[in-house]
């Protein structure tokens, strides 16, 4: 089978680097559209007008009214189209960003994103989510193309909420163990081929950028400043576990995820937290040494990602309430069947309820299996 890798066609990181807005945008077109929700328009807006001074024009703004489903996205390309805008500037988090590389892609025209919190991989990514106009789950649009520009400003990172920060650290920590199930089992990856080496390393170097500078980089956006760490794990959140998953796979970590969903007491928890949990669920679940099992606990402990179910919100953690869970983690086409053995859902089951345990033994104790 062939190996496929796909990224942004650009990727530019560092403090300070929207000055430099203008310079990037005018190779790819030469009227510009940014959406933006308004928190976030006010936030950036002085900055990017700034930014993209080299447009006699200047940059037309649109508000984004906060979900990337089809309405929203057919108002943006009318206005779009309307004033005859040739590159779509998608500012802010994950709908916003997502909302932008579909309106793009309706309008035939480039697409730059500026992401304002590093708490996801959509910046990097050929694939929408949408939602409904309530903020329900609709389904995903799959993009032929990856951002044609990716501009990170790490001072605005920076000025971002801690959590947001560390929730982009429980989803890029699936990053390498899902690659690795896709690595050994030879499936088929979104990019549509099999796990390349490339691909593994970048999902490996994500994991262990993760391990040596995570807690770093946490506490460098709790004072809002910018430090080596923060840069190496806002690109390890954004760049690497972007390329990573698209082009290294996903498996049981994102389907355990997509089943937490489920549960009304995990609405209020970020994607990544979630994702941190059913990380920890998938090692149990491939029967991972205790030593690598004990590693990642201690990394989500010092950053502060959940590792059990009550601090996911979940306060029945009896079989009976997670078995919708598994029934949902195993649906015929979820990337749990990525792993390279079959899947049932009583093994799912047993693998959240024994994560679970583990975790608040190591809450509790320090310890696993009578180590430290």
């Amino acid at each position: 089978m062939k190996r496929v890798i796909i990224a942004p066609a650009k990727y530019v990181q560092g403090e300070g680097v929207l000055s430099s807005l203008g310079e990037e945008v005018k190779r790819l077109g030469q009227r510009p559209m940014a959406i933006a929700s308004p928190s976030v328009m006010a936030k950036v807006e002085a900055l990017m007008t700034e930014g993209m001074c080299e447009f006699p024009q200047g940059i037309q703004f649109e508000r984004f009214n906060r979900e990337c489903s089809w309405t929203e996205i057919e108002r943006l390309q009318s206005i779009c189209q309307g004033m005859g805008g040739d590159v779509l500037i998608g500012i802010g988090g994950g709908k916003a960003i997502d909302t932008a590389k579909a309106v793009a892609y309706y309008c035939h025209i480039p697409v730059v994103i500026v992401p304002t919190i590093a708490s996801t991989d959509a910046p990097t990514s050929a694939v929408s989510v949408i939602y409904t106009d309530d903020g329900v789950f609709s389904e995903y649009l799959f993009l032929p193309r990856n951002p044609d520009l990716v501009m990170v400003d790490t001072r605005i990172i920076a000025q971002a909420p801690e959590r947001l920060l560390v929730a982009g650290m429980g989803d890029a920590l699936a990053t390498f163990f899902e690659a690795r199930a896709c690595y050994r089992s030879g499936r088929t990856t979104n990019a549509g081929g099999r796990t390349s080496q490339s691909a593994y390393a970048l999902a490996e170097l994500c994991y262990r950028t993760l391990l040596s500078d995570g807690l770093k980089a946490r506490l460098a956006v709790a004072n809002h400043i910018v430090s080596p760490a923060l840069e190496n794990v806002v690109e390890a959140n954004t760049f690497l576990s972007g390329v990573g998953f698209e082009s290294g796979g996903l498996a049981a970590a994102h389907a355990i995820h997509n089943g937490l969903t489920g549960l009304p007491a995990c609405h209020g928890r970020y994607h990544g937290e979630k994702v941190a949990f059913g990380t920890l669920s998938q090692l149990l679940l491939e029967n991972a040494s205790l030593d690598e099992i004990r590693e990642v606990l201690a990394f989500c402990q010092s950053v502060g990602l959940p590792v059990t179910l009550g601090e996911l919100g979940v306060e029945d953690g009896s079989a009976e309430a997670l078995m919708p869970v598994a029934e949902t983690a195993c649906a015929e086409e979820e990337t749990i069947h990525n792993m390279s053995f079959p899947v049932s859902v009583d093994a799912v089951l047993s693998a959240m309820l024994t994560a679970d345990r583990l975790g608040r033994l190591f809450r509790d104790q320090g310890t696993i299996g009578g180590y430290c």
